[in-house]
């Protein structure tokens, strides 16, 4: 599961990091969510704390495209981003990819202002290249903690 590698990724980096969101919820929970059209149901996966630093994480799995080189990205899923980035200021919101690669919902909706757009309008279609490596934000990975 991409949670799980994403928070094994954190731990080896020197934070705390404990399971949020969905995925925590009873069975019962996480299906009554599933039928509504609530932001509870993007709320993020991970939360992680370091050195008094706090850090929210929304892991997505399943990307980038290996055709495009660029994530797809729902518009519900950053809409829902940027109001938990808004309401929870200063505690930043971070997607990390399963590639491992990082974006904000802020970044997202900046690199596709004037790009390409799915068709539909339901997502945002976002360059790989604009990603930031995981030791870039998260710091590098400790050798003890390894």
């Amino acid at each position: 599961m991409h949670e799980h590698r994403v928070a094994h990724a954190l731990r080896a980096r020197g934070w705390t990091v404990h399971p949020c969101g969905q995925g925590t919820y009873p069975e019962v929970v996480r299906e009554a969510l599933r039928r509504t059209r609530s932001a509870l149901r993007q709320f993020p996966d991970l939360i992680a704390a370091r050195a008094g630093e706090i850090v929210t994480i929304d892991a997505k799995d399943r990307m980038p495209s290996t055709d495009t080189n660029r994530y797809s990205i729902s518009t519900s899923t950053v809409n829902a981003g940027l109001q938990f980035t808004a309401v929870h200021a200063p505690t930043p919101l971070y997607y990390v990819f399963g590639d491992l690669k990082v974006l904000t919902p802020a970044e997202v909706l900046h690199y596709t202002e004037h790009a390409l757009r799915h068709s539909s309008g339901a997502y945002h279609l976002v360059s790989t290249c604009h990603a930031h490596s995981f030791d870039n934000v998260f710091g590098p990975a400790d050798a003890r903690a390894a």
